[in-house]
């Protein structure tokens, strides 16, 4: 294997596709891999019945091949309302394709107190609920078309994890992309808010950007807008909450003392 993310991700992808499918042990199969039959509303049944039994963790990744014929979807309202009825104590974790991004959801969680982080990346044809690390809800392409599959065996949850960690490593956050635009206009608005967190002086932060005060400023209050946030450190902390910027560490001696 090469070593690059995709080569990983579509050898954990072929994994999992061969451990459900597997028919060596097929006690196990019958006790801890079951298809869900019934079409879209048994599958979503089902995923009502993982989140709401969620204590700790929800991992979703949206990605798969459209049938032929099939326009790309973004998710129904249905699919969202499941997601909103976790427990507010539950962290939860959404993997897109960009073709399968909703930018509505996204924006929503502008608005929300524990918002859902949501990421983008181009990922295998896959979709997959996993929780709190023991269970899990599979669809996927196999031989016979496309499969839904209730997972609790420990071994394709392993896998399904990985899968998860390696595509949400490199992910771009969603938020970023929604809310600021193109790749220049992001990276300038995560200056400006690790300036903010860090209680930089405008007239510093101004100088390392290479740019006027006034037009800082202005830029300052245009992603204060786009957050919604009411002060300056609120907003440098609303990003971080969002994914836009890396989790605070605590200053050192040398530090900033304050905003």
């Amino acid at each position: 294997m090469s070593g690059r993310p995709e080569d990983e991700l579509e050898h954990a992808l072929l994994e999992v596709r061969e451990l459900i499918e597997s028919t060596v042990d097929r006690s196990l199969r019958e006790r801890r891999i079951t298809a869900v039959e019934g079409g879209y509303g048994a599958v979503l049944d089902a995923a009502e019945e993982l989140i709401g039994g969620a204590v700790h963790s929800i991992d979703i990744m949206h990605a798969r091949t459209p049938l032929s014929g099939e326009q790309p979807a973004r998710p129904l309202r249905s699919e969202r309302q499941l997601i909103y009825s976790a427990d507010e104590s539950v962290a939860v974790r959404l993997l897109a394709s960009p073709a399968l991004l909703d930018e509505d959801f996204v924006r929503e969680q502008l608005g929300r107190e524990r918002p859902v982080a949501i990421r983008v990346a181009r990922v295998p044809p896959l979709q997959a609920l996993l929780v709190d690390g023991v269970a899990g809800l599979v669809v996927a392409e196999s031989a016979v078309g496309r499969r839904a599959s209730l997972i609790r065996a420990p071994e394709v949850l392993h896998t399904l994890h990985t899968l998860f960690a390696g595509v949400w490593s490199y992910a771009v956050p969603a938020n970023e992309r929604i809310v600021f635009g193109d790749g220049d206009r992001a990276a300038l608005a995560r200056q400006i808010l690790g300036a903010l967190r860090a209680g930089v002086t405008d007239e510093v932060a101004a100088r390392e950007l290479n740019v006027s005060v006034r037009t800082y400023r202005r830029h300052v209050a245009e992603i204060m807008a786009l957050l919604g946030a009411g002060s300056r450190f609120q907003a440098g902390v609303r990003a971080a909450e969002l994914g836009l910027l890396p989790p605070a560490s605590a200053p050192g001696p040398g530090g900033p003392a304050g905003r």
